[in-house]
């Protein structure tokens, strides 16, 4: 978490949005989900800031962020990868499209691309379960997944 320096429009649209949420601890949730809307991850820095607006503790806020996992306290690619491990992708081979992701992007799970364009990371669920094994680019739900179709994928996004 190191490498993230705060800045000065950092702090500004951090204040912005506690401030459209009223200060209010009671919508943290949905503050730290702006926040990280806007700069893309949920660093240290930036759950310390949030907590001193709030006038919370850190121990609080990272809480949050660590329990649910749609908050991230690491950078993302421009084109975020998700595969889903849950029980019925698991067994139709969802390990084999991480494993043909991993080879392809030179990365492991939880990483990004040297060029950035890419994370990778796995969910428990995706709730899409008839289309089995799933993954998503960003918001883009691919489904009845091979290893095969992989490259042909990720060159889309060129």
């Amino acid at each position: 978490m190191g490498a993230f320096k705060i800045q000065e429009c950092h702090l500004k649209s951090i204040a912005e949005i506690c401030t459209y949420y009223k200060n209010d601890p009671g919508d943290l949730i949905k503050i730290l989900y702006s926040v990280q809307k806007e700069l893309g991850f949920l660093p240290e820095d930036v759950q310390r800031e949030v907590a001193r607006i709030l006038k919370i503790s850190v121990a609080r806020v990272y809480g949050v962020v660590s329990f649910y996992s749609f908050f991230t306290m690491t950078p993302k690619g421009k084109y975020p990868i998700s595969v889903c491990m849950g029980t019925a992708c698991y067994v139709r081979g969802a390990e084999k499209i991480v494993d043909e992701l991993k080879e392809q992007l030179k990365i492991k799970v939880g990483g990004v691309t040297e060029d950035g364009k890419f994370s990778l990371d796995c969910l428990r669920c995706v709730g899409a379960c008839g289309l089995a094994p799933v993954m998503l680019i960003g918001e883009k739900v691919y489904g009845r997944l091979e290893p095969s179709l992989i490259k042909d994928i990720l060159d889309s996004y060129e």
